[in-house]
């Protein structure tokens, strides 16, 4: 009596301790499903992230003719250029804004031979006006790389007076949407001046850097959800398959 009270205890602690196994087994597939769930994308970047720049803060864009005061260099010193940034011109219509992405365009202070797909002429000047009116520009930035501004009045003579500037473009959080279109965010021409240090540097950056998108609803499923659904099915399945296997034991044993 004392040994089948004993093989009868251990035998219905056995079968306890396994159907805790077999729910503990359920449990966990759908667990992992919920977490995998819940996971949420990252957020697109804050219009707080992208800057406007005052070109040459209270001295304006002007060459140092006008006012001797301007160091355009010294300006953008120390400052960060990314994407989406916005560049403001203070002027007026005796002086003109040229962007550039062509280095040899830029060091001839002429864009007259310039091609359209790598200059911009955001403010056209009027230098034989003779009651030149306050004007301001505000120019994005569109394209990663060397970007370079410069003022082309009287053959030049502006931007060789220090009316230019050179900036860095970097990548930061890729344009807002408001800037976007199939043209945008490419990377500027590069066009190295053979033995120039002043030439624009290789840059490569990858078009998904740092810049978080959104999940459309019509998107494919990743593989880490498709693998998500197979762990869940395979637990499932092995649960029930031991439930049952558990249930054969009691019955005919």
């Amino acid at each position: 009596m004392y040994h089948c009270t004993t093989s009868g205890g251990l035998r219905t602690v056995s079968i306890f301790f396994f159907f805790c196994f077999c729910f503990s087994i359920c449990l966990l597939p759908s667990f992992s499903g919920s977490v995998t769930a819940t996971t949420a994308p990252a957020p697109a970047p804050a219009a707080s992230e992208y800057k406007n720049y005052t070109v040459g803060d209270s001295l304006g864009w002007y060459d140092t003719l006008e006012n001797p005061k301007v160091d355009y260099q010294k300006w953008v010193a120390g400052k960060n250029f990314s994407l989406g940034d916005f560049l403001i011109f203070n002027t007026d219509n005796n002086h003109s804004i040229i962007q550039t992405f062509n280095f040899t365009t830029y060091k001839n202070c002429d864009y007259d031979n310039a091609s359209d797909n790598d200059t911009v002429q955001w403010a056209p000047a009027d230098p034989s006006s003779t009651s030149p009116h306050p004007i301001s520009v505000a120019v994005p930035l569109l394209k990663v790389g060397m970007t370079y501004f410069f003022s082309s009045d009287y053959d030049g003579e502006q931007c060789k007076n220090g009316q230019h500037f050179k900036i860095n473009v970097k990548y930061g959080h890729g344009l807002p949407p408001s800037l976007k279109s199939p043209s945008n965010e490419a990377l500027a021409p590069n066009n190295p001046v053979p033995g120039d240090d002043d030439s624009a540097p290789d840059t490569l950056v990858p078009s998904n850097f740092d810049n978080p998108q959104t999940v459309s609803d019509n998107a494919e499923p990743s593989e880490s959800a498709t693998l998500s659904a197979f762990s869940y099915l395979f637990g499932v399945k092995l649960c029930w398959t031991l439930i049952l296997l558990g249930v054969y034991g009691i019955v005919f044993n």
